[in-house]
């Protein structure tokens, strides 16, 4: 099982981890796989595992649990700080997501998380307040970083690093096929332009966009089975 992390409070910081603690970087855009595939690594490796992208979501699903304004900077940096989140693995489950005691994984999935953790990512005060936070994460023996922008802001320094992407059509597909098994009633079309919504929103912002870092390792997993993506990705570690 991957090492598991808790965050019991944004204002209490753990000490920060030397720089030698080796990183794995793996970024893409939204339904390239990263989730599916640092999980897998950080369990081969037995290294932590930070997903990034839950702690956006888990700010969004508090602040539409308060009735915040996407638009109000101010009320979502508080949100942030004041907001507790917790990450379990249970050891015959998935990753767990726990926001203020209660367990809000399923509800970080939706699209609509999806698009308030986007939105809220674009805030430069939001993600001032989480970057420590998830520096904090870089703990022996090592870490997994899944996000969009670990290689690039977060890590820079992470000796490995990798951009997982794949097409827009594919990655829709994964994503129907993903919401259908759940039970969630969408449409392709639908997804399709959310997701490249989604990519022009991220890539065009002007805090810590979304792209590739210069010494990452490109991946497209556009037709490529889990096992075999996986296998590139550490290859990328040990080759």
């Amino acid at each position: 099982m991957p090492r598991c992390d808790i965050i019991h409070g944004f204002p209490i910081l753990p000490p920060r981890m030397p720089d030698t603690i080796p990183v794995l970087t793996i970024d893409g855009p939204s339904g390239s796989g990263k989730g599916t595939i640092s999980r897998l690594v950080a369990r081969r490796l037995d290294w932590h595992y930070l997903d990034s992208g839950a702690l956006y979501r888990a700010i969004g699903v508090a602040a539409g649990w308060a009735d915040l304004d996407l638009d109000d900077a101010g009320a979502l940096v508080r949100c942030t700080f004041d907001t507790e989140i917790g990450f379990q693995e249970p050891e015959d489950g998935d990753l767990r997501v726990i926001v203020n005691g209660h367990d809000a994984t399923d509800e970080l999935r939706t699209e609509t998380a999806g698009a308030a953790a986007s939105a809220i990512a674009a805030i430069p005060e939001v993600r001032a307040a989480l970057k420590d936070r998830q520096r904090a994460f870089r703990r022996p023996p090592g870490l997994v970083a899944d996000g969009r922008d670990m290689g690039t802001v977060i890590f820079p320094d992470a000796p490995y690093k990798v951009f997982l992407t794949a097409s827009a059509e594919e990655r829709a597909e994964r994503r129907y096929k993903q919401l259908k098994d759940k039970g969630v009633s969408v449409t392709m079309d639908g997804l399709l332009r959310e997701i490249l919504a989604r990519d022009a929103r991220d890539a065009s912002r002007t805090v810590a966009p979304l792209r590739p870092a210069i010494d990452a390792v490109h991946i497209d997993t556009t037709g490529l089975g889990i096992e075999a993506v996986v296998g590139r990705v550490l290859a990328v570690v040990a080759p």
